[in-house]
């Protein structure tokens, strides 16, 4: 009894890892269109759906997907609703797994496709090009998978071996109501342990394939893993915001309001699942496909019951969580480590992250124009806002660091790894480019406090060198996603000339005041000092560009 228990889970753990090794593959394959489906992620429900349904199908695990929307959401990229429509998708694209296994695993000799499919990765893997690798881990992943479930097929004795089983299941079927209740919970809790919809649905397809659970009993089962998968989201989201909360509480409500009127019509619904798919479900060799349907039916029903009720349903999840005072956390933990990785997908977070840090640089400097230009204003407050800017600029590069870091440790592929690395590098120019923008924030400032007065055409020329300044933060801003061509580079180059011209004149003009007129030093050091702050960023815009024209 013990030697089969550990070689059933010695079978699901290969499955689990064949899984992970095919998950990570696919990413690394497609890395640049799935971070291209994160992107045009809005509040169009439809489109949510879409991406949702289309990233799980990738990823090939919802709970890795749903634990991805929470964070985005935990970050602030994504609302509730929208989350709404992309954890639906989500729901609908792990059917898929169930489909691949039922309809390889079940309905052709695993071994003749396992172990030559393992043998075909092998040379694949040790390529010098990169997508060749990747294809050959993603072939790798697929024979391990198949391999897995093969060992856990032939692990669970048949009924016909073990009748004591027979006895102990019919003692839970066939008493209505209660059998679909004591199934649907064994399949919430089996989920909850293993932290995987598609390891418990693994298990039942055998299960029910093996005879230890008629039909009914395993749909009951499905039912209550299509719940306990919500754990996972609701386990990271344990660690995040209100929203997040409230996007993981969704993914629950979701899911038992389809359980109810599913187990509410539940005698119906699988005798019409049974009815439109061939083949009798009481034969064991037409019951995964069966199953499989079963799992996509119940999906989409809900999905289509419940998508014109989106904003309904944020607005439950919002009175079920209200708002809570306090900091709340910017990530929210990514789940079990045994959860197929999202560095792929990670990047595209950490883009907008990016992004964030480009429209900080920007905000400072519109601020220390603001306070220079109106040097009669107390403006206090305003510089309380800028030192809070700062601080966020400070806390955002140390938190996209570390993401970006956790990415490059995720397994990505060699395009992928450019990027981070160049991302990287553009963070740490970004930060410097804040802390130019608030040490003008202070001159001026100074300047203000210290009544520094400065001629009126220099005060124009302070604006006038300040908007070439804010052009070229505009134009690096535009392109942290979008890409940097040859062409912007030669723009790059003659905003960064233009301002190296133009704080050399106006360096010397300033030279040339103070030895004329002494009285005017003091006020014509801040002069400078702003003048070698606004040359630095330049600097530093200059070199944005360079690190994203390597990345592309």
């Amino acid at each position: 009894m013990i030697g089969t228990t550990l070689t059933i889970l010695g079978s699901l753990g290969l499955f689990l890892f064949g899984m992970k090794v095919m998950s990570e593959a696919l990413q690394k394959l497609s890395g640049e269109r799935l971070r291209g489906m994160m992107r045009k992620m809005t509040s169009n429900r439809f489109m949510g759906l879409g991406t949702g349904f289309g990233v799980t199908c990738l990823v090939q695990s919802s709970s890795a997907t749903t634990v991805m929307i929470v964070s985005f959401v935990n970050a602030s990229l994504l609302t509730v609703t929208e989350a709404i429509g992309m954890i639906m998708g989500a729901n609908l694209g792990t059917t898929t797994t169930f489909w691949i296994v039922s309809f390889l695993g079940f309905k052709f000799s695993i071994s003749s496709i396992a172990l030559p499919m393992i043998g075909l990765a092998l040379p694949l893997i040790f390529s010098r090009q990169a997508k060749l690798r990747d294809t050959g881990e993603f072939i790798m992943g697929f024979g391990i998978l198949f391999l897995g479930l093969m060992f856990l097929k032939d692990s669970v004795p048949d009924i016909r071996n073990s009748p004591e089983v027979l006895t102990f299941v019919q003692g839970y079927t066939g008493r209505g109501l209660i059998s679909v209740l004591f199934f649907f919970a064994f399949g919430t809790i089996l989920t909850v342990i293993v932290q995987s919809s598609s390891v418990a649905g693994a298990i039942t397809l055998t299960m029910a394939y093996k005879g230890w659970i008629d039909y009914p009993s395993a749909c009951a089962i499905i039912l209550g893993e299509n719940v306990g998968t919500t754990i996972t989201a609701n386990i990271a989201a344990m660690g995040g915001n209100t929203n997040a909360k409230r996007a993981a509480l969704a993914h629950l409500v979701f899911n038992l309001i389809g359980v109810i009127w599913a187990i509410a019509l539940f005698k119906y619904f699988a005798n019409f699942v049974d009815m439109v798919m061939p083949g009798d479900a009481l034969e064991k060799s037409n019951i995964p496909l069966h199953l499989a349907a079963f799992h996509s039916l119940f999906n989409l029903i809900n999905i289509c019951l419940l998508i014109g009720f989106v904003p309904q349903l944020g607005r439950l999840v919002e009175r079920l969580i209200s708002d809570r005072k306090g900091k709340a956390a910017d990530h929210v933990s990514r789940g079990a480590s045994f959860l197929p990785q999202t560095g792929e997908l990670n990047i595209a977070e950490a883009e907008r992250d990016v992004q964030r840090m480009g429209q900080l640089t920007r905000d400072l400097m519109t601020g220390f124009v603001e306070l220079f230009l109106n040097e009669d204003k107390d403006l206090g407050e305003r510089v309380k806002e800028l030192k809070k800017l700062e601080e966020e600029s400070d806390r955002l590069a140390y938190e996209t660091t570390s993401y970006l870091l956790e990415c490059s440790a995720q397994g990505i592929s060699d395009t992928s790894m450019l990027k981070v690395t160049a991302m990287l590098r553009v963070v740490a120019e970004l930060e410097d480019i804040c802390d130019c923008g608030y040490r003008l924030v202070m001159l001026a400032e100074r300047k203000y406090r210290k009544r520094r007065a400065l001629p009126p055409e220099t005060i124009k020329q302070v604006e006038q060198f300040a908007k070439i300044v804010l052009q070229f933060m505009d134009f690096y801003s535009s392109r942290i996603v979008r890409g940097v061509e040859m062409q912007d580079m030669e723009t790059a180059y003659q905003l960064e000339n233009t301002i190296d011209r133009f704080r050399k004149s106006l360096r010397r003009e300033s030279l040339a005041r103070m030895s004329s007129s002494g009285e005017t030093v003091k006020a014509e050091m801040i002069y400078i000092d702003m003048l070698n702050n606004m040359e630095s960023i330049g600097n530093h815009s200059l070199n944005v560009l360079q690190a994203l024209r390597h990345r592309d």
